[in-house]
């Protein structure tokens, strides 16, 4: 819990320096069980996207909570992103490979659970040091 409020309370909308594997992969499961957490308290409370008439009544399993909240972590979400990337010594540009069909996304997973460059680099130095 704590990675997740270093990124979210400390490094908002910090896109400078590096992020070691372990605060992007504890922020990414903190993230994921609190938008689950949003979609259940969605569903609850009857705030779920409801569409259509009759027979062809569709719901969204989520509502305007999770949305909120996906709204709210867009910019953490980047910013330890791209703070990530320039652990393992590549641009924050290199997020828009996740435009490329598979390919980009595949590559992206690879770099993400890659080790992080050791010692300094051109985005500062090496967090497991640091921390």
């Amino acid at each position: 819990m704590q990675w997740y409020l270093k990124v979210v309370r400390d490094n908002y909308a910090n896109f400078a320096g590096r992020a070691r594997r372990k605060e992007y992969w504890m922020f990414a499961l903190f993230n994921v069980i609190f938008a689950i957490t949003a979609m259940i308290v969605d569903n609850i409370l009857g705030t779920t996207y409801k569409f259509g008439e009759g027979y062809a009544q569709m719901s969204l399993p989520y509502g305007w909570i999770y949305m909120i909240y996906l709204l709210a972590m867009i910019i953490p979400s980047l910013a330890v992103f791209v703070r990530r990337l320039h652990d393992v010594d590549k641009s924050g540009w290199w997020f828009f490979l996740v435009f490329l069909p598979i390919i980009g996304a595949i590559w992206l997973f690879v770099l993400a659970c890659t080790d992080g460059t050791p010692g300094d680099n051109d985005y500062g130095p090496s967090p497991k040091v640091v921390s």
